[in-house]
């Protein structure tokens, strides 16, 4: 009787290691949580909308007005285009924000030469002390 307790003892161990060894373990490592797919669109959107949001600073930076304004503060401009490119993706986003109202308002006629010219130097100001604080 214990000999038969103990073969079947050995059998049902056998079995559980079986069905162990049997399924292959990097089975679950291949589910995932997020579609590669939809993650690598996020990623190429994101990298569209940095693009976009770099390209409306560098145009706003290099429109005449903010050249005369960059001169007549003593910054340089080529300097503060450089460092507009280190900004993370949010301060790009709110300097993109920031210079798509300050062309709109200036070209309704709502600013003033000098106001531009205030408001020019503060972004610049603004993006040389975030890239030198980093």
């Amino acid at each position: 009787m214990a000999s038969v307790l103990r073969q079947t003892l050995r059998i049902f161990t056998a079995c559980v290691l079986i069905s162990l060894f049997a399924v292959p373990s990097n089975l679950s490592a291949q589910v995932h949580v997020v579609n590669p797919a939809d993650l690598q669109q996020q990623l190429v959107a994101a990298n569209h909308v940095r693009r976009a949001n770099l390209e409306t600073v560098q145009q706003f930076l290099s429109s005449d007005q903010a050249q005369r304004a960059m001169q007549a503060a003593h910054f340089d401009a080529a300097r503060v285009k450089t460092a507009v490119s280190s900004l993370s993706d949010a301060e790009l986003a709110q300097l993109a924000a920031r210079a798509n109202i300050t062309q709109a308002q200036f070209a309704a006629g709502n600013l003033t030469d000098r106001d531009l010219i205030i408001i020019l130097v503060a972004i610049a100001a603004l993006i040389l002390i975030i890239v030198a604080v980093r």
